[in-house]
């Protein structure tokens, strides 16, 4: 599988020549999951409007959306840049229509990916996140070794949203943009399903890197649309 880097300054430019279209809307302003159909994976209207945009009238036309090519990479970038806006709005519904209807999405807090103890979620529980103040334990804190113990709330703002990575400085399709002396096994542990990475190399140059850190989303390909299954937080540890 080919992997890519794409600059963020350029995101919008690049997706669309991928689509061999100028977007019709902007991928980081619509929360709602996009709807993509036919060649060039042109964007249409949501679920249940009358028209799609770009389909035609007549026996010839379907209301069933085109099959998912797994290996195409534009609407997997337009799906993450989708789930990164949820994200940064804190649209918990939106994000939940994301969310795999069976397998939920699991939660990293760190590269290594520990599919024993990383917690999962189901797209009801992601929906209700603003009310949930269970207290969970996440893992464990890298260094100190204290467990993390926190509300999905608090868990998101420490280690998933702790920086604004619509803004990110790089993003990867399929590949790790920057890593550290952890264990960066996200393909072993999601086989079959691709990602894409939302990173900092560095917050300020005087660091020399100790403090970059990364955003990375995994789905899975259905039917017709990608389903978020993983979110991998990644950042300097010791």
């Amino acid at each position: 599988m080919k992997r890519f880097l794409i600059f963020p300054c350029i995101l919008c430019l690049v997706i669309g020549l991928l689509a061999g279209v100028l977007l019709p809307v902007d991928l980081w302003d619509d929360p709602a999951p996009p709807v993509l159909t036919g060649p060039g994976d042109k964007f249409t209207q949501a679920p249940g409007s009358s028209q799609p945009s770009g389909s035609t009238s007549g026996a010839a036309s379907s209301d069933a959306p085109a099959p998912l090519d797994p290996t195409e990479n534009f609407s997997l970038l337009s799906a993450a840049c989708v789930v990164n806006r949820c994200l940064q709005q804190q649209n918990w519904t939106a994000l939940a229509a994301y969310v795999h209807p069976e397998r939920g999405v699991t939660f990293t807090p760190y590269s290594t990916v520990n599919p024993d103890s990383d917690l999962s979620f189901t797209a009801d529980q992601i929906k209700g996140l603003a009310q949930d103040q269970t207290v969970y334990t996440w893992g464990f804190e890298d260094g100190r070794g204290d467990p993390i113990k926190m509300t999905i709330s608090q868990y998101f703002q420490r280690y998933v949203y702790d920086r604004d990575y619509t803004q990110a400085v790089e993003i990867g399709i399929d590949r790790i943009m920057t890593g550290g002396n952890a264990l960066e096994n996200l393909t072993e542990a999601y086989p079959g399903c691709r990602f894409v990475d939302f990173s900092f190399p560095s917050a300020d140059p005087v660091n020399d890197g100790l403090d970059w850190s990364s955003l990375k989303l995994v789905f899975q390909p259905g039917n017709e649309r990608w389903y978020l299954v993983g979110v991998v937080h990644g950042e300097w540890t010791i």
